[in-house]
């Protein structure tokens, strides 16, 4: 529907996704990171590993979604995420990654748990594999680039919230609300 003042409608669809936030100083050295590899994403998609990709869903389910997410929240504890090095998906996609080394059952869990919510189930085209892209859909030469440069990298955090996105297709994916882990 078109709607001249901007908000959505009633039978309006919106795109959502769910994320682990990077926290700084990595968070922007790998969406900088991104950016120089040439990957046009970069600029809408901040650093992040991905528990629920983007889905569209109706604006009506909006409150539905959240009140899941909240008890998906509550219901796991904060853990320890740990980046380390990089890995790559090809040539199945062109994609590089920085790989999870601790963390990735915690996020395997997160994503279950939240792809089951009637409104976010979806056909998925690969298993879940939680990572950090770095480059996708670049020149191979770019891709071998970030693999090479960013193979010493490691980050260690403590992962105490997911964050829900939305994108209207316009603009930069936007944060509408984070929750907490453990309630």
């Amino acid at each position: 529907m078109d709607r001249r003042d901007g908000a959505p409608g009633e039978g309006d669809l919106i795109q959502i996704g769910v994320a682990v936030d990077i926290p700084e100083p990595w968070g922007g050295q790998l969406t900088r990171r991104r950016a120089e590899a040439g990957d046009p994403q970069a600029a809408d998609i901040p650093a992040h590993v991905t528990l629920l990709g983007p889905t569209e869903i109706p604006v009506a389910a909006l409150p539905a979604v959240e009140r899941h997410l909240a008890g998906v929240a509550a219901a796991h504890l904060p853990f320890t995420l740990h980046l380390r090095g990089t890995g790559t998906f090809r040539p199945v996609t062109q994609v590089v990654f920085v790989a999870v080394a601790a963390g990735i059952s915690e996020c395997e869990l997160l994503a279950a748990a939240i792809s089951a919510a009637p409104e976010l189930r979806r056909e998925t085209r690969f298993p879940y594999h939680p990572h950090v892209t770095v480059a996708q859909d670049v020149p191979p030469e770019a891709l071998d680039k970030a693999y090479e440069d960013l193979a010493d990298f490691s980050a260690m955090f403590e992962v105490e919230a997911f964050t829900l996105f939305s994108h209207s297709g316009q603009a930069r994916w936007q944060p509408r609300r984070d929750f907490r882990l453990g309630g």
